[in-house]
């Protein structure tokens, strides 16, 4: 039977308040055994863990690790979360002790065009509402902490500057967690003398900011501390770096995020844990959940399903290549989305056209499927394919995306949980369990510690978005080879290009190849420990659309939350 997806009279929203959710204490007592002195309660629906218990559980192994990513995102959806929470639910259902963890969602794209990122159906995390807005909190510490540093910059540069910053070269950029972008360029310090020294200036969306970054990769408070301590600032005058501790920053910021760095509790619909903690974008950032929640959830459940921000070339390629390379996770499956109507999208098919059966654009657009596959297989982690089934598919085009699959030696499962929640992805839980439990991951990086900025670069756009080479201006090329002489040749990449693309040119769809992928900038995230990489005309602030999410969110006379989806 085809799915009733997106023809169910409830939205997102309706289905979440009906949800008949656990208290959050009973729930971590009962399905983790977590004590409730070691939960610090958020209303009774959403609690923190205490880094006392999770550093109790060190010595308590580790369940297997299956992450969930999707082929290249389209106007026609891929649904990666709620199949993250449709198979975590499945796995419970199947008997299996299963964990979920999520990124929070930024409130930029929640009042822009993206949306919420709680799942959707039946397949979600609640309570939604908070989830997707200001949750616990974590956010807000986040941004208030990266402006604090800002701030200390131009105090310390205005009461003398002991630690010889050049006012030309502060690196240090403000956020907020918002799309404005207004602010993406700004001149700061006007207004005379009592207000600092002038310069240019600009921010960054919070998601984008490196401590967002630090905050995700921090495994304790002495981590997140000395990374804090490690974060460049700008330059002298003879281009020397300067760091956060030379104005004394590191101490006030890890005050601020003490609490935040607790991961977040959850469930789903089904009643099912779920943390949801940190939030960084995986096109300007490394897309992925904490290290902390992961490592925490791997100690308490036999299977841990997370996901990787946009499609795999992105997040999939920063989870292995950055979160698992500093935290040493080893994966052990992947799960890749993929909808009929988005690969018929891939294969030429307007959003118009979507509901007619066109097999021939199916079989075009799987080479984007085909080609994040085999980008996997490159990392040495085995391959599930999801199809989110919506009612338009057709058996003939269903046959194709399997038929292709399999050529591949990849099995491809349909799955219903937007409809049917657990029960729509029991097949897949199945699959994924005995693709996991078979040991056939033996995963890898992709490229080793002491191989050139420029090289490493240069391997993720041959290796994994199929261009033939990469470019970019002498000034990039000299900065490549001083942060090389700086000692941070070791950090590994984090590119960030468009996401609608293989290529960086969001228009190409498929599978693109003998493109030439040009490298705009390049940013030092010392404390975070990777290179961020600038390709094309991606940007770390974005702007919201002529017509933005928020025209439609307001509150009713019964005090209830509308249009938020």
């Amino acid at each position: 039977m085809p799915s009733s997806q997106h023809v169910d009279p409830l939205s997102d929203i309706d289905i979440a308040r009906k949800a008949e959710k656990r208290p959050i204490v009973e729930l971590g007592g009962d399905r983790l055994g977590i004590d409730a002195a070691h939960l610090l309660p958020y209303g009774h629906d959403k609690a923190k863990i205490s880094l006392d218990y999770i550093e109790s559980l060190r010595d308590r192994p580790d369940g297997k690790l299956i992450l969930v990513t999707a082929i290249t995102p389209t106007p026609a959806g891929e649904g990666k979360t709620t199949t993250t929470v449709g198979l975590g639910d499945a796995l419970n259902r199947n008997g299996k002790k299963a964990m979920i963890c999520l990124r929070e969602p930024s409130l930029g794209p929640c009042f822009g065009m993206k949306g919420g990122a709680a799942g959707g159906g039946y397949a979600q995390v609640v309570p939604m509402e908070d989830i997707n807005l200001h949750f616990t909190g974590d956010f807000h510490a986040i941004g208030v902490a990266n402006n604090l540093l800002a701030a200390m910059v131009d105090n310390h540069i205005y009461w003398g500057n002991n630690a010889a910053i050049d006012p030309r070269r502060v690196s240090w950029r403000r956020v907020v967690d918002m799309n404005d972008r207004a602010l993406r360029s700004i001149v700061s310090s006007l207004g005379g003398v009592a207000n600092g020294f002038p310069r240019e200036d600009g921010f960054d969306i919070t998601v984008a900011s490196e401590v967002m970054a630090i905050f995700c990769l921090a495994q304790s408070i002495d981590d997140l501390k000395n990374r804090l301590a490690n974060v460049v600032v700008g330059y002298t005058r003879d281009r020397q770096p300067v760091r956060a501790n030379a104005v004394e920053a590191a101490g006030a910021m890890t005050t601020l995020l003490k609490d935040a760095l607790q991961p977040n509790l959850v469930q789903t619909l089904e009643n099912n844990p779920a943390f949801v903690h940190g939030g960084p974008f995986a096109n300007i950032a490394h897309g992925c959940n904490s290290v902390l929640a992961t490592k925490t959830a791997l100690k308490l459940a036999d299977y841990v399903v997370t996901e990787a921000g946009f499609g795999a070339d992105l997040g999939a390629e920063k989870f292995f290549d950055i979160k698992c390379r500093k935290a040493g996770l080893r994966p052990d499956c992947a799960v890749v989305v993929a909808t009929i109507r988005a690969l018929k999208m891939h294969g030429g098919v307007k959003k118009e056209d979507l509901g007619q059966e066109n097999v021939a654009a199916v079989e075009s657009g799987m080479t984007n499927l085909k080609r994040h596959i085999e980008n996997i297989g490159k990392f040495g982690v085995p391959v599930v394919v999801a199809i989110n089934r919506f009612s338009a598919d057709t058996e003939a085009e269903r046959s194709a995306v399997i038929d292709g699959c399999a050529a591949l030696g990849v099995a491809a499962v349909e799955c219903d949980h937007w409809a049917n929640g657990g029960a729509g992805t029991e097949e897949l839980a199945t699959k994924v369990v005995e693709v996991a439990d078979s040991g056939v991951a033996d995963f890898k990086v992709l490229y080793p510690d002491d191989m050139p900025l420029w090289d490493k670069i240069k391997t993720v756009a041959t290796e994994i978005y199929g261009a033939d080479d990469i470019t970019a201006e002498a000034k990039v090329r000299n900065q490549l080879r001083d942060l090389e002489a700086q000692g941070f040749g070791h950090f590994p990449v984090c590119i960030a290009k468009t996401q609608y693309s293989f290529s960086t040119d969001p228009t190409l769809k498929g599978a693109p190849s003998n493109h030439v992928v040009p490298v705009r900038e390049v940013r030092l995230s010392a404390g975070a420990e990777f290179i961020v990489v600038v390709c094309g005309e991606i940007m770390t602030m974005p702007g919201l659309p002529r017509k933005p999410a928020a025209n439609s969110i307001t509150v009713d006379e019964n005090n209830n939350i509308t249009g938020l989806f």
